[in-house]
């Protein structure tokens, strides 16, 4: 994407009413009005959604047309990457759907203890090296996070192509004793596999899909 291209969608960004970019000072200083206030913002007492590391938004907002009761908010720290969905969102009038700028490590100052219901993590990157393992969003930190701002029996989703990944996880979660509620290591071939898993494809799971590139696919409770 050029130069030029990101300015123009972070300058459409400013205008758009669904994207809300804090900065790290005001949630580090616990200064965020949303903050415990999420139905306040949505109006409604609905479930609130995360999508982790939401990329374009694709997979925010096709959760959001399917389930109008729930509250779906994307989260990335790039700005120009969700444009696109925040975009979609406004043109197609879904008041159910926002999404923040920030860096997902500071989750915990932009939701309240028991504020969330379910978090999604689809096709996060792996971050291969070891050196890179404190970036992986199912890493035991990560995971502490999500435990704090999920309600009590809340759910986090892995959707990846990455079988190291899925792997990944599932010893991290067997080492802090947590059983998964179902995991697969090819999501489409498991007859019984969630709607909200199977009927929602990204354009980069078409591509893996039309590789022949497995789908794994995580679900979880710390309860």
């Amino acid at each position: 994407m050029g130069s030029k291209n990101k300015l123009k969608r972070f300058q459409e960004n400013e205008t758009l009413p669904n994207v809300i970019q804090p900065t790290r000072e005001t949630l580090v200083n616990e200064s965020f009005g949303y903050k415990a206030n999420w139905h306040a913002y949505f109006e409604n007492n609905n479930p609130i959604i995360l999508e982790l590391g939401c990329g374009k938004g694709e997979y925010t907002v096709a959760l959001a047309q399917q389930n109008p009761d729930c509250n779906y908010i994307g989260i990335d720290i790039k700005g120009a990457r969700f444009w696109r969905g925040a975009k979609t969102a406004y043109e197609e009038q879904l008041s159910n759907v926002a999404f923040i700028r920030t860096q997902i490590e500071l989750i915990e100052h932009v939701f309240a203890a028991g504020e969330v219901s379910e978090i999604w993590l689809t096709f996060p990157d792996p971050q291969l090296k070891f050196k890179r393992t404190k970036h992986r969003l199912t890493n035991p930190e990560f995971l502490q996070k999500y435990q704090r701002v999920l309600k009590p029996k809340g759910v986090v989703h892995l959707k990846t192509d990455s079988s190291f990944l899925h792997g990944y996880t599932l010893g991290v979660l067997d080492g802090m004793g947590i059983e998964p509620q179902m995991a697969h290591h090819d999501v489409y071939k498991y007859v019984r596999a969630p709607t909200d898993v199977i009927s929602i494809q990204t354009f980069y799971e078409q591509q893996y899909l039309a590789q022949k590139i497995p789908i794994t696919y995580l679900r979880f409770s710390y309860e």
